[in-house]
């Protein structure tokens, strides 16, 4: 079976797990703790960073070369058109998903968690006492800014992030209007990647996460509940319900659970 070592609400993660639903492959999720796990992650793969999959003695880093790999390894459900044209097409704005909204994204989503207490606790789980949910609310946003993304970005640039993400979604609002796709009239990569990529801004109406959290509908103030990006949303939510395989939490919502569904941690030799 394909082992996918990952980070849960890592969007690149979720990127190859919707590709591997997409494609109807079964795996099985290998959680990594940030740090002394990444360890592991470097001995196996020769880097840090996560997604890595496995397939058998081969490892693939990397979100792109996970989806090549598999496009080539698996080519029922192909995610790259034959085409040259829609071929080009389509790589590029991968590509630019992975290396620009996603950055965008993230930024506008710490941005929410400084400017937006009730943003922070929307994200706890239904039974957390209303105390813990104060203090959360109360918690300095420098530690959100430090635990996100890491001192080097400021409030400024988080804002200038909101504001690029916004101007991305009304023009992926537009390219929707004429066509079913991204790409023209068939699903590609670059649907895929999108519509994983836009789940920190906001997440589908389905549990598609193995966490005790409820994270359902939940998304960024100003953007997520704005009327000019519904469409892009209702898109994006209807390439999850067509592709996503969503989490049973009425089994289990346990994070660490032994189930073949939900991640497992990794274990350091």
């Amino acid at each position: 079976m394909l082992e996918l070592y990952q980070f849960e609400l890592c969007p690149f993660c979720e990127k190859v797990r919707l590709i591997l639903d997409y494609k109807g492959l079964e795996y099985k999720k290998i959680e990594v703790t940030p740090g002394i796990g990444q360890f592991e992650v470097f001995r196996l793969s020769g880097q840090k960073q996560v997604p890595v999959l496995k397939d058998g003695d081969t490892f693939i880093a990397d979100s792109t070369e996970i989806a090549l790999y598999l496009d080539s390894k698996y080519p029922e459900k192909p995610l790259i058109p034959a085409d040259g044209i829609a071929r080009a097409q389509c790589l590029l704005m991968e590509e630019w998903a992975d290396e620009s909204l996603a950055l965008k994204a993230r930024k506008a989503f710490m941005g929410a968690l400084n400017h937006y207490p009730n943003f922070r606790t929307s994200f706890l789980p239904k039974n957390t006492p209303d105390i813990f949910k104060t203090f959360v609310s109360a918690f300095p946003s420098e530690i959100f800014n430090a635990i996100g993304m890491g001192l080097t970005f400021g409030v400024d640039i988080l804002k200038v992030g909101e504001k690029g993400l916004k101007k991305d979604l009304e023009n992926l609002t537009l390219i929707l209007q004429t066509q079913p796709y991204l790409v023209g009239d068939k699903l590609t990569l670059a649907d895929l990647t999108v519509a994983a990529l836009t789940t920190i801004v906001k997440f589908p109406p389905v549990a598609y996460f193995d966490l005790p959290l409820d994270l359902e509908n939940k998304g960024i103030p100003g953007i997520a509940d704005n009327g000019v990006y519904e469409s892009f949303f209702t898109w994006r939510d209807r390439i999850y319900a067509d592709y996503r395989q969503p989490v049973d939490k009425s089994s289990s919502n346990n994070f660490n659970s032994d189930g073949d569904n939900q991640p497992t941690s990794i274990e350091i030799e």
